[in-house]
């Protein structure tokens, strides 16, 4: 009597999950001893999803064990890699677990690049692995009962967490098989089986029939929801809707009969007829409608045991009136089960592969933090380097320290000389003149990567949307120009990157051509440098003044101050505070990571005492200033001015100047070629995702096409062809009407294989023969100019003529058997047709075509199938 419905597996395609995975790693974690980790893991996830759905699974816990294993996997990764269609793209491909597929083969099956859909049908794999488990299980013994209701369960809160999630996963319509209302029903009916195997374990344990008659009339309940859910639908196999249907009236039936032995117990005999009589009935029902499928004779012939026994003892001594059905009570109901809720993990050995790998949000949270700490600090260096070109160009406009320092007036000063053997050091000339010609060749490699990753996008975009228009709405996968909107976003910053690293180059270049022959003089040896300045007398004077001395100390006070500042933007540099720990702490506690102010309050409580030293350092820089030029007012009052001594000073500024935009032109020429540099690998990643994402999107075309071209080939071509009218012929005494179209008859199997005749003989025509064949039409000879009248199943031939070459013997009529129409057989079909035959002579018009209708031979009288003329062959 029992017989439980199991779910079919979904099948996969077969992916390379390692692949994409480690390219994923190896753009995002620098580290290679994390790379090498984090890629094995990838490769032993690539081998589990092998092993859990690339080959048949036995029904056995350790199969199930694996997909649970696999599932988790899954749920570990899902918030620690990006899987999209422009970020780590792998398409999965499913197939319906329901659909039989065509006779030209294939079957509906989806592909998306999303992982929430592999999730959803792995689970759904699980739940119908557990089902076919507990379908295996012996119910005659504890354990086994205990095993297939534990997995009944489980199965029904796989099926309904799907239900609760699908749409929300998929972003789009899914196959029939994971749709909402077919795993909602799924899930109703491994809840009723559940029910019905606490059912069987009460009655193997001999409990209170009340009891017993609850649990069942429970299942009933849920077997009738079950085929209400789906008696109007055609997503589930055929063969499920009767069993519902018969389950629906068996456990009913269980539930009356425990019910009619407690209303014996309890001396009501009437009610006890009325539940057997009402418990017979829907047990016949089930034997006359669904016998093929459910066997209940046992419990027919319980039934039937006891109603009789009752009925009898009722007639003979209790005359008991027997209620109608109506009038009966409703038995209660006893809910034994519920459907195992979806907590993750799901598998009891189950082991992060992921474990060390932070998960997108916090390396998301930290790349934010990242970005606002780099911000904080270049803003810094920003303001510092800017007051050092402040206070640089203050001086030189001075002529400072060079003012104080040429009392001599014939020789170079010492500041001087200090900037042009800095200058040499650094390469002088030569090295900005080859930073200089480096740039362009790296800035058209960088524009040569970018434009060369959107020209893929172009042409992989063209494709896609030649393809929308020529399929139309058949072409069901996400539009290239909606897809490439992040990619092409990121593009476009590129280029605004780019053309403002042109203009950069530009002004620099414009720069260095203005102060290139005054680092060119700087570059010279001593004596060249001492006889390019013009000699002035000096002003003995000044050598020991008490200005000249404090201007002498509040330069020096300068110099400290730009020495703790070049130290301060080292420290600034060198602070380093990994912010990972913090925000996997947050997203433990609340579940979610607030990340600005997590960032802010560490920025501050991290670089608040270097941004304040930066702030004391412009202030102290900023009072100095101002003392120097005052100074500086009073030193000129007591210089004695004349032309040689101005033009010398100007001469000196101008190389004071060209030292600080020396200094100045290489940094910005190294920062641009490092920027260059930098600006590659990040294209090249750029460049790379392009790759990727169009190569997933061509794998993702061209399964596609071929989807459609199945479809297509599947489709009828013509409309539909009618059934020939031997096949439709109509009852015996009603004349069929006459068909249009002229229908082949059957082949005439006939002991030996007959010969094809030389040719075929005239028809005799004798009322003998015309009355031998009561369906057969009048000869043509006799009556020319008389239309033949059509035999059954046969439309009217069209005028006799003359055949170009033999057709084959001809074919009789008789009742029941259509005329052959005029229409010559394959070569390979016809087993009479031999080959071409040469007559020797065109038959006459008046003769019979052969193998046409309507032109019977002469019949043997008494002989039970039409005769088949025999001629001997020349």
């Amino acid at each position: 009597m029992t017989n439980f419905i199991s779910v079919q597996l979904k099948k996969a395609s077969e992916v390379d999950l390692a692949k994409p995975l480690c390219k994923f790693i190896q753009q995002s974690y620098p580290g290679a001893e994390a790379q090498a980790e984090h890629c094995r893991a990838a490769e032993e996830l690539s081998r589990l999803r092998k092993s859990a759905l690339g080959r048949p699974l036995d029904k056995h816990e350790s199969a199930l064990e694996t997909l649970l294993r696999y599932y988790d996997q899954l749920c570990s990764i899902e918030p620690k890699f990006p899987f999209s269609e422009n970020q780590v793209c792998v398409t999965f491909t499913w197939k319906d677990a329901f659909d039989k597929g065509s006779l030209f083969g294939g079957s509906a099956k989806l592909a998306l690049a999303s992982l929430g859909y592999e999730k959803t049908c792995v689970l759904f794999n699980c739940g119908a692995l557990a089902s076919q488990i507990a379908a295996e299980q012996n119910l005659e013994n504890d354990e086994g009962l205990k095993a297939a209701a534990k997995h009944y369960q489980f199965a029904s809160g796989a099926f309904q967490h799907i239900k609760d999630t699908v749409l929300s996963a998929l972003n789009r319509e899914p196959t029939v098989d994971i749709s909402p209302d077919t795993v909602g029903t799924l899930s109703l009916i491994m809840l009723a089986q559940a029910q019905e195997v606490f059912f069987l374990k009460a009655t193997r344990d001999k409990m209170k029939d009340g009891i017993i008659a609850k649990l069942a009339n429970q299942a009933a309940d849920y077997y009738g929801d079950a085929y209400k859910q789906c008696q109007y639908k055609d997503t589930l196999p055929k063969e499920v809707f009767p069993v519902l249907a018969a389950k629906h009236c068996i456990m009913q039936a269980n539930a009356e009969y425990h019910q009619s032995i407690l209303a014996k117990q309890q001396k009501k005999f009437g009610e006890e007829i009325g539940r057997l009589q009402h418990a017979a009935d829907l047990v016949k029902t089930v034997a006359s409608r669904y016998d093929e499928y459910i066997n209940v004779k046992d419990l027919v012939d319980k039934i039937n045991r006891a109603l009789a026994a009752a009925k009898k003892d009722n007639d003979f001594i209790y005359h008991d009136r027997v209620p109608d059905l109506k009038d009966l009570e409703s038995i209660g109901k006893a809910s034994l089960v519920k459907s195992t809720p979806v907590v993750v993990p799901l598998s009891q050995k189950f082991t992060d592969l992921f474990e060390k790998m932070v998960p997108l949000q916090v390396q998301q949270s930290v790349s934010v933090y990242n970005q606002r700490k780099a911000d904080l600090v270049n803003r810094s260096i920003a303001q510092m380097r800017e007051a050092t070109n402040l206070a640089n160009g203050v001086l030189a406009s001075l002529n400072l320290p060079a003012a104080i320092e040429d009392v001599s007036g014939d020789t170079v000063p010492q500041s001087i000389l200090n900037k042009s053997k800095s200058v040499i050091e650094q390469g002088g000339i030569q090295t900005v003149d080859q930073l200089i010609k480096d740039l362009p060749e790296l800035l058209q490699r960088n524009k040569e990567i970018l434009d060369e990753s959107l020209r893929l996008l172009d042409e992989e975009e063209a494709t896609d949307n030649d393809l929308r228009a020529k399929f139309k709405e058949r072409w069901q996968r996400t539009p290239s120009n909606e897809l490439y909107k992040p990619l092409r976003a990121e593009g476009a910053n590129y280029h605004n990157i780019l053309n403002k690293a042109m203009q950069a180059d530009g002004q620099v270049k414009e720069r260095y051509q203005t102060h290139r022959d005054t680092i060119a003089l700087l570059c010279k040896p001593e004596a060249e440098l001492n006889a390019a300045i013009p000699s002035a007398n000096p002003a003995k004077t000044l050598q020991g003044n008490e200005v000249v001395n404090v201007l002498r100390t509040l330069l020096n006070s300068l110099d400290e101050v730009k020495k703790e500042r070049e130290q301060l933007e080292n420290d600034l540099k060198s602070v380093n505070f990994d912010m990972t720990s913090k925000f996997l702490t947050a997203l433990a506690q609340d579940g979610a990571i607030n990340e600005e102010a997590i960032s802010v309050t560490e920025l501050d409580r991290i670089y608040g005492s270097y941004t304040q030293k930066v702030q004391e350092s412009l202030k102290k820089q900023e009072e100095l200033l101002k003392n120097i030029q005052n100074a500086y007012q009073d030193f000129s009052k007591m210089k004695q001015s004349n032309n040689e001594s101005n033009l010398r000073e100007e001469v000196l500024k101008n190389l004071a100047v060209a030292n600080d935009n020396f200094v100045e032109l290489v940094a910005n020429l190294k920062e641009g070629t490092k920027f260059y540099n930098e600006l590659t690998e990040i294209l090249l990643k750029f460049q790379n995702k392009c790759s990727d994402i169009i190569f997933a999107r061509k794998t993702e075309r061209d399964e596609l096409l071929k989807d459609l071209q199945q479809s297509i080939a599947r489709e009828p071509s013509a409309p539909s062809i009618p059934l020939p009218t031997y096949q439709t012929t109509p009852a015996a005494g009603n004349k069929p009407a006459a068909s249009p179209t002229p229908t082949p008859a059957p082949r005439t199997m006939v002991g030996t294989k007959p010969q094809p005749p030389a040719r075929p003989p005239p028809p005799v025509i004798s009322a003998a023969s015309s009355s031998s064949s009561a369906l057969a039409p009048s000869g043509a000879a006799a009556a020319p100019a008389a239309a033949p009248a059509p035999t059954p199943g046969a439309s009217a031939p069209a005028a006799s003529t003359a055949p170009s070459q033999a057709q084959g013997p001809p074919y009789p009529t008789y009742p029941g058997y259509p005329g052959y129409c005029q229409m010559p057989m394959p070569m390979g079909y016809n087993p009479y047709m031999y080959g071409q035959y040469n007559l020797p002579y065109a038959p006459s018009p008046v003769y019979q075509t052969p193998g046409q209708p309507p032109y019977p031979p002469p019949q043997q009288p008494g002989y039970p199938f039409p005769q088949q003329p025999y001629y001997h062959q020349q």
